[in-house]
């Protein structure tokens, strides 16, 4: 990211030479407890008696939700909470159509709630329109104060706020705001190659029956068909499902070419919020340069890269690694989320002295 170096993090350990199956729950977890024994243990002991806050800052489609919830997979799924502003906003249009739902959600909000806007002008309006429209700052505090208020303290990880500069400043008291003025916060600013949300975006298929999501390129299932068209297809790998075939969603093929006011408004958000002081920051990158990839990691942390090709009446997928060029124009290597979920734990223990 421009303005910003983000350092690459070695996760390749000397000693440690099996090659795990980033995909294999299981196998994840004995990754981790070779590359991360240690500091997994402080972090469950610490997390006994004693909490923290971190604000998980990055691009659209970067990835936040996936570390978070891999964190507290691998640390403490019972001491940890993964709390989603995007999820929290969605929820709000089902809130606003139920006459009941509606009232209880008022009532709460006003316990909370302390801004410019009158209370009732704001759920006027959000009974005409879809909170795809960005809320007020004031309103997204106390969603926030709500959310955290109906779950018993733990460590938390609050994914997508701030989401505008305005916001950044509260997130610097909000600790003290929700009764956690004792507990170490920090930002978690990820960098991601906008190529790399591209095809995320481009290559995305999904399930017409249950909506189950992949990508052709970098998520495909175990089932690939070649159609009429001569295209490739996925089909559905959900057990409860029936094989239907993956289809790009309407717009898909754009990529982020419909984002990219929000991922300047993203990456400006970033760039502020690590000029602050007083708070540690913990930089994580998705992608490490190809002519150093070699000394920082192990090949098998590497995102893949799947194409197909007919073999007779059998289709053959090819797998290699993901070559992006990053925002810098530095030929690189994308990550799989368990390297850098590895360093967002040893990033932590060290900030918060663990």
């Amino acid at each position: 990211m421009k303005n910003i170096e983000f350092p690459i993090f070695k996760t390749k350990i000397e000693g440690v030479d099996k090659k795990f199956d980033m995909t294999d729950a299981e196998e994840r977890k004995a990754y981790f407890d070779a590359k991360a024994g240690d500091e997994i243990a402080r972090l469950r002991e610490y997390l006994k008696e004693n909490s923290f806050i971190v604000y998980m800052l990055g691009k659209k489609n970067s990835g936040k939700g996936t570390y978070a919830k891999m964190f507290k997979e691998i640390v403490d799924k019972d001491r940890i909470e993964h709390v989603s502003m995007g999820d929290m906003v969605r929820e709000l249009d089902e809130v606003v159509a139920d006459k009941d739902k509606l009232e209880m959600f008022t009532k709460e909000l006003k316990k909370t709630y302390r801004g410019y806007l009158p209370l009732d002008d704001i759920i006027a309006s959000m009974k005409n329109r879809s909170t795809k429209t960005l809320l007020p700052s004031e309103l997204i505090l106390a969603l926030v104060k709500m959310k955290i208020s109906e779950q018993p303290k733990k460590a938390l990880f609050i994914d997508g706020f701030p989401r505008q500069l305005d916001q950044i400043s509260y997130s610097l008291f909000f600790r003290d705001l929700i009764g956690y003025r004792d507990d170490p916060d920090a930002f978690v600013l990820i960098d991601i190659p906008e190529n790399v949300i591209d095809e995320r975006i481009k290559y995305r298929v999904v399930c017409p029956k249950c909506q189950t999501s992949r990508n052709l390129k970098l998520l495909p299932t175990k089932d690939v068909v070649h159609d009429a068209n001569d295209e490739f297809k996925l089909l559905c790998d959900n057990s409860e499902c029936s094989k239907e075939e993956l289809a790009p969603k309407e717009g898909d093929e754009l990529g982020i070419e419909p984002i990219r006011e929000r991922l300047k408004v993203d990456e400006d958000l970033i760039k502020k919020a690590f000029s602050l002081h007083g708070i540690p920051k913990v930089l994580l990158r998705n992608s490490v340069p190809v002519d150093k990839a070699e000394e920082y990691v192990d090949s098998y942390e590497i995102t893949p890269a799947f194409s197909y090709e007919k073999e007779g009446e059998a289709i053959k997928t090819n797998e290699k690694p993901y070559e992006v060029e990053d925002d810098e124009g530095v030929l690189s290597y994308s990550l799989m989320p368990p390297p850098v979920v590895l360093s967002l734990i040893k990033q932590l223990v060290e900030a918060f002295g663990i």
